[in-house]
C-alpha cells in the first residue's frame, strides 16, 4: 500500500548511473547494490509518486572509451546503449521481486526483452502505477544517456529530473581531488554550462534550460535519499 504522504514531485524521472548497480567495485552487477538502489526506489515509489528511470551503461561498457581503444565511434556507443538495456533488466527484476509492476521500454528494437519505446504507453504505465525503465539511451549514436533523460522528462512530462549521483550535489571542482571545493546549494543552466561542469553534459543541460526542467543532484548511496528528494527537502543542488 503506498502511502499517501504529499512529495514536491507527482512525477519524476530519476537518472542512474551504472555505479547504482556496481556498487563501489565500479564494475559489474553486484546484487547487493542493485538490492540497495531497489530499496530507495521502492521507498519513494511508495510515497505514491509516478517514477519513470533512465539507467547507463558505463559500469559495463562506455562508448566513449571504446571509442578511444579503437572501437569506431558509432559501433562503441551502440554497444553502450545495449549495456543500458543488460542494466535496465537487472533493475527490473530487482524492483518485480519487491513487488512493484515494471516495465522496461527499449529506444533499440528488441521485442524479446523490452517494450519498444512508446510515449503514450509509458505515460499510461505511469498512471497506473508502475515504474517505467527507459533504456537505450536515445536509440541514436553521439548521444549521452543524460541527454535521454533530458529527453524522455520532457516527453512524458515529469516535473524534475532526479539525478542520482556519488557525491552530495554539484561542487566547482572534483571534492575528491580538492576537497575545499565549494558545493552549490542551487545553480543556473547557464552558469552549470558555462563553468563546464561535468555532472551533465551540455547537451543535456541546455535542453533541461529551453524546457524549464529543474534538476536535482544527490548522493544515492546516502540511505533515503531519493525520498527526500522526491519530497522537496533540501538535500544536493537543484539547477534551474
Amino acid at each position: 500500500m503506498k502511502n499517501r504522504i504529499r512529495s514536491r514531485y507527482q512525477r519524476v524521472l530519476l537518472k542512474l548511473s551504472g555505479e547504482s548497480l556496481s556498487g563501489a567495485r565500479g564494475y559489474g552487477i553486484i546484487p547487493e547494490a542493485v538490492e540497495k538502489t531497489a530499496d530507495q526506489i521502492r521507498e519513494a515509489y511508495r510515497l505514491g509518486v509516478q517514477i519513470a528511470i533512465v539507467i547507463s551503461g558505463g559500469n559495463i561498457f562506455r562508448g566513449a572509451v571504446g571509442n578511444e581503444q579503437g572501437i569506431e565511434r558509432v559501433t562503441a556507443d551502440n554497444m553502450g546503449m545495449l549495456a543500458t538495456v543488460i542494466n535496465a533488466l537487472a533493475l527490473q527484476d530487482a524492483l518485480e521481486k519487491s513487488g512493484i509492476p515494471t516495465r522496461v521500454q527499449s529506444a533499440i528494437m528488441m521485442a524479446q526483452v523490452a517494450e519498444p519505446l512508446i510515449r503514450r504507453r509509458a505515460i499510461r504505465h505511469l498512471e497506473k502505477g508502475r515504474i517505467v525503465i527507459f533504456a537505450g539511451g536515445t536509440g541514436n549514436p553521439y548521444f549521452s544517456t543524460d541527454t535521454a533523460a533530458a529527453l524522455r522528462a520532457k516527453e512524458i512530462g515529469a516535473d524534475a529530473i532526479l539525478k542520482a549521483t556519488k557525491v552530495d550535489g554539484i561542487y566547482e571542482r572534483d571534492p575528491e581531488i580538492d576537497p575545499k571545493a565549494r558545493r552549490f546549494e542551487a545553480i543556473s543552466y547557464s552558469e552549470a554550462i558555462q563553468r563546464q561542469l561535468k555532472v551533465m553534459d551540455a547537451t543535456a543541460f541546455t535542453m533541461c534550460r529551453e524546457n524549464t526542467m529543474p534538476i536535482v543532484v544527490f548522493d544515492l548511496f546516502k540511505l533515503h535519499n531519493l525520498k527526500k528528494a522526491v519530497l522537496g527537502e533540501k538535500i544536493g543542488t537543484t539547477v534551474s
